[in-house]
């Protein structure tokens, strides 16, 4: 018990040392430079980054910060060779050869036009999950009390400590907004940081560290909560 209770700490403490250190520090994009430059993210993303198929994420308000860095990450791996893409970056099959061409500013124009857009919610379901007894339970109540107190039994740190208890993210620190977004999208990257599939949530892995020791019921139930989070 002591170990987890040292773990959320641990992940408490790095949320607002991150958010301490960058105040005031942020992009520099130009929104209205952005929106021409961002007509080609449209088809799947949407026009105004609310995208309207659940496997793309909505970019909508997502954080400016947040946005320049998952670009980064996948123009890092998009260039990196063959044995380097297993350390380089964010692998997103959907996006290779996008970015390629895209300067360091298009990038800022971009993330800051898709940030200024106003989150279309897509808006919780009425579920049921099983968990491992093979009982089914309330999704909504499970989701909610993951989102909001985690597990301790498990080492789950709450989301509402690092991404709001209103799922508004944290700019400063680069934490994206969650609230609204799509649920198998949400659900997609949960599974992936679990599996070691997505790997840039940086050196402390705290994404990962948090979706090790979440069941498969807990991701699916969280996942449908943020969706209708506001």
């Amino acid at each position: 018990m002591k170990s987890l209770m040292k773990n959320l700490v641990k992940y408490t403490l790095a949320t607002l040392a991150i958010a301490a250190l960058t105040q005031g520090v942020m992009a520099a994009g130009d929104a209205a430079a952005g929106k021409d430059k961002a007509a080609a993210c449209s088809a799947c993303h949407g026009s105004d980054g609310n995208s309207p198929a659940p496997n793309f994420p909505k970019l909508s308000n997502l954080g400016e910060k947040y946005l320049i860095k998952q670009m980064q990450d996948i123009q890092a791996w998009d260039s990196a060779s063959a044995e380097d893409k297993d350390n380089t970056g964010r692998a997103v099959p959907e996006m290779v050869g996008q970015l390629a061409q895209l300067s360091a500013q298009d990038v800022e124009d971009i993330a800051a036009y898709f940030t200024a857009q106003t989150r279309q919610l897509s808006g919780a379901k009425e579920l049921q999950v099983k968990v491992n007894a093979g009982i089914k339970v309330d999704g909504i109540e499970m989701g909610t009390r993951i989102y909001r107190a985690g597990n301790l039994e498990t080492g789950v740190p709450a989301c509402s400590g690092c991404h709001s208890p209103r799922g508004l993210g944290n700019a400063p620190a680069g934490y994206p907004m969650l609230g609204g977004q799509h649920a198998a999208y949400v659900e997609k990257q949960l599974r992936d940081f679990r599996a070691g599939e997505r790997t840039n949530d940086g050196d402390t892995k705290i994404m990962r560290q948090v979706a090790e020791h979440m069941s498969d019921a807990e991701i699916i139930a969280v996942s449908n909560y943020i969706s209708g989070l506001h």
